[in-house]
C-alpha cells in the first residue's frame, strides 16, 4: 500500500510540475512535442495526438493516411537516433576504424534527413496553428502519453537543451516556434513554471485540508499521559511520559505545523515530567540530524481504552467491555499501550489479573493472553480519548491558512537542509524507499494529502537548486544571460547538462543505495 501511495503521489506531482512548463510554453507560442506521465524508454503504454492518432502499446488507430505517415516518420526518427547513438559509440571504441567511421557518417546522414523532415512538418504545423481556434492551437499539436517506467515524467519542449539531449535538433537553424528563439525573460518564466505550479499545488492542498478537515489537534497540555520518545531523544534527556512545554523559551503549540521542527532544532526544551515537575533539557547541536534514523521524534502515549472486542477473544471471555480503561496487568501499571504490550507478553498463555476502570470504579478481571501477548481488542484512538481542539475555516479563510502552512513547511524544510552538508547528513540521505516510508500502512486520505503537499514543497525547492539538469540550472544560465546580455553557447549548455545529469544520477544511486543498505544491514 505504501508503494501504491508513493506512485500515485509522485505521478500527480510530476504531472502538475510538467504542466507548469507546458502551460507557459504554449502561452508564449513554443511548441511542446510530448507530454508524458512516466518515462517511456522503448515503448509507451498509451499515446494520443488529438485528431491524429490514439492507441495503447503498438496498437495505434489513425484518423487518416496522413496521420499514419506522420507517425511512421516519428518512428523512423526514433530509430535513426538509436542507430546514430550506437554508431557513435562503436566509432569511439574502434579507434579510427574506417568501416566504423563510414557507418557513423551514414547514420548521421539518415538522422539529419529525418530531423529535416520533422522540422519541415513542425514549420507547417506552426503556420496551420495561426488559422486554428485558440483551443485547438493550444492543445492540439502535442503527443500525450503514459510510459511504463514510474520514476517521473517529462515535457519535451522544442529547441531546448534538456534531459532528452536532442543535440541533433539543436544543430538545425533556430525556428520561431522553438524555446531557444524566444526572449530570455519568456524562457525564464517557462523554466520556473514547474516549480511555481508545485508550490501553488501545495498551498491548494493545504487550503483544501484546512477547509475539509480543519485543524484538529490535541493540545500538548491535554495529552495527560505524555509522549513516547525515540531512542535519540531518550539519550538526549527526554523520558517517556514527558509533555513538551517550551522550545528556547517559546511555548509549543500543537496547532502550529512546524512545532515539532522547532522542538527538535531548539537548544533548550522544557517538559512537564511525572505530571508535576518542570524539567529543562539541553539538546546537542546535531540533535535534529540524529533523528533522521529514528523516523520521527515522539508519539502520543495512548491510554489503554477498549474500543472494540474481538468475538471469542481472551478479552471477551474475561468479561472486558467496550470503554473499559485497562490500568494494570497483575501489579504492572499500564498508563499507556507502551507498558501494556510487554506486560501481556510476559504473561503469554498464562492467566493473569487485569485491572480496569469502569464507570468510575476499579474492576479486576482474570484473562489469559495468547502466545503473542494479545487479548483480542482494538484500542480507542487518541483523538477519541484526549480533549481535542478543531479550528474550522471558511472557504475564504482556508486560502491564507494554506499559504501559512505552505510557507512554514518550505521554511522548515530549507532550514533543515543545512544538516545535509555534514558527514552524518550525507549518510542519512534516502531515496524512494525513504519517501515511501512516509506513508501509512493503510490508505488514509488526510495523511495522503498531507504527505503529497509536503512532497510538492520539496519537489519545488529541489528543482530550483542551480544544478544543470534541474530547472534551477536553466534559471541560473538565463539569469546570467539577462544580466550580462550574453547568451551561453549551446555547446557549453550541452556540456553542462551532461555534467549535471551525471551528478544527479550518482546522487539518485547513492540515495537509493542508502535505502538498500539500511534495509539489509541495519
Amino acid at each position: 500500500m505504501k508503494a501504491l501511495q508513493l506512485i500515485v503521489a509522485l505521478a500527480f506531482l510530476v504531472i502538475i510540475h510538467e504542466f507548469g512548463h507546458f502551460i507557459l510554453a504554449r502561452i508564449f507560442g513554443i511548441k511542446v512535442e510530448k507530454f508524458y506521465m512516466f518515462f517511456n524508454p522503448g515503448f509507451s503504454l498509451f499515446k494520443w495526438k488529438p485528431g491524429r492518432h490514439l492507441g495503447a502499446g503498438s496498437a495505434i488507430k489513425f484518423s487518416n493516411p496522413e496521420a499514419r505517415a506522420e507517425y511512421e516518420e516519428d518512428q523512423r526518427l526514433e530509430k535513426a537516433e538509436s542507430e546514430y547513438s550506437d554508431a557513435y559509440n562503436a566509432e569511439k571504441k574502434s579507434k579510427g576504424d574506417p568501416e566504423a567511421k563510414s557507418r557513423l557518417c551514414a547514420a548521421k546522414a539518415q538522422l539529419d534527413s529525418c530531423i529535416a523532415a520533422r522540422t519541415a512538418r513542425f514549420d507547417a504545423e506552426y503556420e496551420q496553428e495561426k488559422k486554428e481556434s485558440r483551443w485547438k492551437r493550444f492543445w492540439g499539436h502535442t503527443v500525450y502519453g503514459i510510459g511504463w517506467l514510474p520514476l517521473g515524467g517529462y515535457c519535451k519542449i522544442a529547441g531546448m537543451i534538456d534531459e532528452s539531449m536532442d543535440t541533433a535538433q539543436m544543430a538545425q537553424e533556430p525556428r520561431e516556434w522553438e524555446f531557444r528563439s524566444k526572449a530570455a525573460w519568456k524562457r525564464l518564466l517557462v523554466m520556473i513554471g514547474g516549480v511555481l505550479f508545485n508550490f501553488i499545488l501545495a498551498i491548494v492542498i493545504y487550503a483544501g485540508i484546512a477547509y475539509h478537515w480543519g485543524d484538529r489537534y490535541i493540545p500538548f497540555a491535554d495529552a495527560y499521559e505524555g509522549f513516547d520518545f525515540v531512542s535519540t531523544a531518550l539519550n538526549a534527556g527526554f523520558r517517556n511520559g514527558d509533555i513538551p512545554l517550551t522550545a528556547d523559551g517559546h511555548k509549543l503549540d500543537a496547532s502550529e505545523s512546524d512545532c515539532i521542527y522547532r522542538l527538535a532544532s531548539a537548544s533548550t526544551v522544557t517538559v512537564l515530567r511525572n505530571h508535576k515537575d518542570t524539567v529543562s533539557i539541553s539538546l546537542p547541536d546535531n540533535f535534529l540530524l540524529r533523528l533522521n534514523d529514528d523516523k520521527g521524534l515522539m508519539s502520543l502515549r495512548i491510554p489503554v481504552v477498549v474500543d472494540r472486542l474481538v468475538a471469542g477473544g481472551a478479552a471477551s471471555k474475561a468479561g472486558l467491555r467496550e470503554g473499559d480503561h485497562i490500568v494494570a496487568v497483575d501489579s504492572i501499571a499500564t498508563p499507556s499501550f507502551t507498558e501494556l504490550s510487554p506486560a501481556l507478553l510476559k504473561y503469554a498463555d498464562t492467566q493473569v489479573n487485569i485491572t480496569v476502570e469502569r464507570d468510575g470504579d476499579k474492576v479486576t478481571l482474570s484473562a489469559t493472553p495468547d502466545s503473542y501477548g494479545k487479548l483480542g481488542f482494538q484500542l480507542r484512538q487518541p483523538v477519541d480519548i484526549y480533549p481535542t481542539v478543531t479550528q474550522r475555516y471558511t472557504l475564504l479563510e482556508s486560502v491564507p491558512r494554506g499559504w501559512q502552512i505552505g510557507t512554514a513547511t518550505l521554511t522548515s524544510y530549507v532550514s533543515s537542509l543545512k544538516q545535509v552538508f555534514t558527514r552524518e547528513g550525507a549518510q542519512s540521505l534516502g531515496g524512494f524507499g525513504a519517501i515511501g516510508n512516509m506513508f501509512p500502512e493503510r490508505w488514509n486520505w488526510l495523511s495522503f494529502w498531507q504527505i503529497t503537499a509536503f512532497l510538492s514543497v520539496v519537489l519545488a525547492f529541489m528543482n530550483i537548486i542551480p544544478i544543470p539538469g534541474l530547472d534551477g540550472g536553466h534559471v541560473m544560465f538565463l539569469l546570467y544571460e539577462i544580466i550580462t546580455r550574453r547568451k551561453p553557447s549551446e555547446n557549453f549548455l550541452i556540456g553542462a547538462q551532461y555534467v549535471g545529469m551525471a551528478f544527479l544520477l550518482l546522487l539518485l544511486v547513492y540515495a537509493n543505495g542508502n535505502d538498500l543498505f539500511k534495509a539489509f544491514f541495519k
